[in-house]
């Protein structure tokens, strides 16, 4: 796939439902960024991050980590006892984009001043 960079697309409620019923792999990949950034209500950021954390394709996955990221960033608000068991669980099984979802946790854990996954990516990378 080339990669082409432009602006992320605003999405508002009724083509986010659009896209999580019929939207593209590439449609989902680039949402998690849009709510993240834009979407004004931050639990349906986090709620939208949550349910494409459980889609099969691994980059979509992924990127559902950086959504969370990307709304700590904007909002500063994430419920830890919901996000931090998808981040965990992402962390063992996205073996080919783990440096996304690793990313991800250093920068929800900076934001919003947490600690998840500190032991685990330390364990991670010691066996890399």
């Amino acid at each position: 796939m080339k990669r082409v960079y432009q602006p992320l697309p605003v999405v508002d409620d009724k083509e986010i439902k659009r896209i999580l019923q019929l939207g593209s792999i590439e449609e989902l990949m680039i949402l998690p960024f849009s709510v993240g950034e834009y979407h004004a209500d931050w639990k349906t950021a986090q709620n939208i991050c949550v349910e494409l954390s459980n889609l099969s394709d691994e980059r979509v996955r992924a990127n559902s980590a950086l959504g969370f990221a990307y709304t700590a960033r904007t909002k500063g608000k994430l419920e830890k006892h919901i996000v931090k068991p998808i981040l965990l669980g992402l962390l063992e099984n996205c073996s080919e984009h783990r440096g996304r979802v690793i990313d991800s946790i250093q920068d929800i854990n900076s934001y919003m001043n947490w600690h998840l996954g500190e032991k685990a990516i330390e364990r991670l990378e010691k066996c890399e």
